[in-house]
């Protein structure tokens, strides 16, 4: 069997000398799309942070490629192909959305490619990042760490706060990366289902802990799962 692309053992983080996460083991395959799920508060934001370098490690490890990574920084992670869009969206909101773009470039990318899937920035590339819309926001976010030609993408709450029609051109964006093979993705998404649907393979987190993961569409089938670590069922 291939080497995973990512590899978590018993990995123990979390802020300062508080540890949120409590022990988590997991391989992420080359092209594979993980959703990432459970209530508020559970870890599950902290687990894409650690993945990136931006928690206080407590133990465990992070390998990429079957190289130990632990001791690197959030930047040079970054170079390595991990590209983390966080809850926050972190643009800069005083400059255009062409200069958000541009400080993203990495490699071969071009702009140009960032408005082939998002044209509404195209549209807007002279705006000022804080006269953007949430959604519009959100699309620069993605666009800009796609820009840095990651290999694995972690998109935290990308559809928090969005209009529907918003939520679903997002994830067409999603689907297509995926579908192309462009980039593995691990998904942080309250919208269960949504989450599950596109998804291969679901994880469940509880304080900090894996509790349940299987194939994503017996993950979205299992209600009493669902209402246990979730509260909600999937219709």
């Amino acid at each position: 069997m291939a080497e995973p692309l990512l590899s978590l053992k018993d990995l123990r983080t979390g802020y300062g000398p508080t540890q949120i996460l409590q022990g988590i083991s997991l391989d992420i395959r080359e092209g594979e799309r993980l959703a990432l799920i459970g209530r508020n508060g559970v870890g599950k934001s902290t687990l894409l942070g650690s993945i990136m370098g931006l928690t206080t490690r407590h133990g465990g490890t992070v390998a990429w490629r079957g190289q130990g990574i632990d001791g690197l920084a959030p930047h040079k992670r970054a170079a390595l192909g991990l590209g983390l869009v966080p809850q926050t969206r972190d643009i800069f909101r005083s400059l255009t959305v062409e200069e958000n773009l541009i400080a993203g470039l990495r490699g071969d990318a071009t702009l140009e490619e960032a408005y082939a899937l998002f044209p509404r920035l195209k549209e807007r590339r002279k705006n000022g990042g804080g006269q953007l819309s949430g959604g519009e926001q959100q699309m620069l976010s993605v666009a800009r760490t796609l820009m840095g030609r990651p290999r694995l993408l972690m998109l935290d709450e990308p559809l928090e706060g969005l209009a529907p029609v918003i939520c679903d051109g997002l994830m067409a964006v999603f689907e297509r990366l995926a579908a192309e093979g462009q980039v593995t993705v691990i998904l942080v998404e309250q919208h269960a289902e949504m989450a599950l649907g596109f998804a291969d393979r679901g994880v469940i987190l509880e304080a900090g802990r894996i509790v349940h993961e299987g194939p994503a569409s017996e993950v979205r089938q299992d209600a009493s799962v669902l209402e246990r670590y979730l509260g909600v069922g999937i219709s």
